[in-house]
């Protein structure tokens, strides 16, 4: 397998540049090399899985010398295990299921190839991180990510709205990768190596400051990538990309890659305890403080986006707490029922034309497919057992409840908390969306087959991947290995109680309000409280006050210095220049009794200076 796997990030890397360059001939235009790419991207992920179920924690592993750099060779390779293996099929069937939804979706866009093409690199770029064996390596699709990442959310760039959007997303997560990068320099030159195996085995061994260090600074591109507090203004705004593109990032790439990263490296912050200690702080304030700003939301991708940013802050929550299986496990479900629910979203906007849930409403009748999955979307997202996201959210929390101390109460805590606010914000999204009278005016239908087939085999997921909290011989430990340090995954009677009557309290106070007032929004019962809520307690605000207005204030200041003082002393030294060209032009005027008269003038001048020095 070690001598194949290297195909898995090819396939659709080989896609994009040939459905780039052979669209406008190919039979059947840039969706036939970016479906077939992903596709077989798809069978030898499947492959892979296959070949290690009987023992994911060997690592399957190739590499080959590519440059030396500080004493040091850098490889090019792939490590195969049992989680890459996982997360490998994760995202070739999200992506998969993505480009197939997009033929419909974007149909008749101008720039349809340009975007298929940025789609398979986005995938490729994915799976590069996914199946790295080095981190210099693995950095290159960290980094590519992020470009594609600027080019879709910005494919629109026609509107000010994206081209916003993309460039804060892309210096949002740059400042991150700033740290990502340190990293990697502070962990390998401690190592010795870059490559991840050796770096992970031997990580206790290192000093404390350098493991420490290393950590805190990989988090630092963790929490940029993953949009985690304070680095997550970024996410919701990234909505101004299309719609299949955010089911992509939320629920396959990018924001999917740092979690990865988290349980990739996972021994490495292990052995920074400090580390996992600031992951969990930082995690209790964003899964709780985006699920608020997701209750008041008004934008259906934007209550979505809100959603990403929080149910990521579970699973690095879980990592805190040593929950890595749980965690990982996490991953899936939201994949499943994320892309679920974008995809939903997005045959919703392209019938009503508006992200407005204002402007929806009573959609259920006419989109019976779209709001069925939509459903089974909302319910694994609200954590309602038997669906997949029950099962995984209760892990976490199991996870902390066993961890104790001050970070595992905190964490159980927060998460019971945030249970709560997830099923009613889902709830309302369903309300708001679904049912009571239409408030729009759009001619209503259901999308075609090619939209709403893969929201049905997204909600078949959604619900069978609630299987790993069976049995190990069903479960998802079968293909993951835990580090020795984890908690494995154990799913408690316990805890799958209390948080279903929590989940389902929540959604019969919002149906009841709902009930009570079916026109009203049921977040105006929150009052003046509702808008701090709705402006995300007002972090953007700030950042523009304090970030964003001073450092366009220096711009202009530059701009002033370098158009009045430097560029100015230019000009004018060209206009003196000119000037001076311009009268001595006028003395090589080819008149001799010109040139005679300055002779006779200059012969007087110099007799009569001669004269006075004399005299003198």
């Amino acid at each position: 397998m070690s001598h194949w796997a290297w195909l898995i990030p090819a396939l659709p890397g080989f896609a994009a540049v040939i459905g780039l360059f052979t669209s406008r001939w190919m039979p059947g235009g840039p969706a036939v090399p970016a479906i077939a790419g992903t596709a077989g991207a798809l069978g030898l992920a499947v492959a892979a899985l296959a070949v290690v179920e009987d023992a994911p924690s060997r690592v399957r592993e190739s590499a080959i010398g590519w440059s030396p750099i500080g004493g040091m060779t850098l490889h090019v390779g792939t490590r195969m295990d049992g989680l890459a293996a996982v997360i490998a099929v994760m995202v070739c069937v999200v992506a998969l299921l993505v480009q197939v939804y997009s033929t419909a979706y974007m149909a008749g866009d101008p720039r349809y190839s340009t975007y298929a093409a940025e789609v398979s690199l986005f995938t490729a770029a994915m799976l590069l991180v996914v199946v790295a064996s080095d981190l210099f390596e693995l950095l290159i699709g960290w980094e590519v990510m992020g470009l594609c990442s600027y080019l879709l959310i910005g494919h629109y760039w026609q509107t000010e709205g994206a081209r916003s959007a993309a460039i804060k997303a892309f210096v949002t997560t740059r400042i991150g990768d700033t740290g990502f990068l340190f990293g990697i320099f502070v962990l390998g030159f401690g190592a010795h190596t870059f490559d991840i195996g050796a770096v992970t085995q031997h990580a206790a061994s290192y000093s404390h400051t350098t493991v420490t260090a290393g950590a805190i600074l990989l988090l630092a591109g963790v929490v940029g990538k993953s949009a985690q507090f304070p680095l997550h203004v970024w996410l919701p705004d990234a909505m101004a990309g299309p719609t299949p593109i955010s089911a992509l990032i939320h629920a396959a790439t990018m924001v999917a890659a740092g979690i990865f990263i988290l349980a990739r490296l996972y021994p490495v912050f292990l052995a920074a305890p400090v580390a996992l200690t600031v992951l969990g702080v930082i995690a209790c304030i964003t899964m709780l403080g985006a699920a608020l700003a997701a209750l008041a939301e008004d934008d259906l991708k934007r209550v979505l986006a809100w959603s990403t940013v929080s149910q990521l802050a579970y699973m690095a929550a879980g990592l805190a707490v040593g929950g890595w299986t749980a965690s990982v496990y996490h991953l899936l479900t939201h994949a499943a029922f994320k892309a679920l629910l974008f995809l939903a979203a997005g045959s919703v906007l392209r019938t009503v034309g508006t992200n407005l849930m204002s402007e929806m409403g009573g959609l259920w009748r006419a989109m019976p497919v779209t709001s069925i999955t939509a459903a089974v979307g909302a319910l694994a997202l609200a954590g309602v057992p038997p669906f997949a996201g029950a099962f995984s959210k209760d892990g976490i929390l199991a996870a902390a409840r066993e961890r104790g101390g001050g970070l595992g109460t905190a964490v159980f805590v927060v998460g019971l908390v945030t249970v709560a606010v997830t099923a009613a914000y889902v709830t309302r999204l369903l309300v708001r969306t679904f049912l009571g009278d239409y408030r729009g005016r759009a001619r209503l239908h259901e999308s075609p087959l090619v939209m709403t087939g893969p929201l049905v085999i997204l909600a078949f997921f959604a619900v069978a991947l609630g299987l790993p909290a069976l049995p190990h011989r069903y479960g998802v430990s079968r293909w993951l290995d835990a580090p020795a340090a984890a908690r494995p995954l154990h799913v408690g009677l316990g805890e799958v109680a209390l948080t279903t009557v929590i989940a389902l309290a929540a959604i019969a106070a919002v149906l009841l309000l709902h009930r009570r007032r079916p026109a009203a929004d049921p977040i105006t019962v929150l009052g003046p409280a509702a808008r701090p809520l709705a402006r995300a307690f007002y972090v953007d605000d700030v950042y523009d006050t304090l970030l964003v207005r001073p450092v366009r204030a220096l711009a202009r200041g530059v701009v002033r210095l370098d158009s009045g003082g430097v560029d100015a002393a230019v000009v004018e030294a060209g206009r003196t220049a000119g000037f001076a060209g311009a009268t001595l032009r006028r003395l090589q005027g080819g008149n001799i009794q010109g040139y005679l008269t300055g002779l006779v003038a200059g012969v007087l001048v110099v007799v009569i200076s001669v004269s006075l020095a004399v005299a003198r």
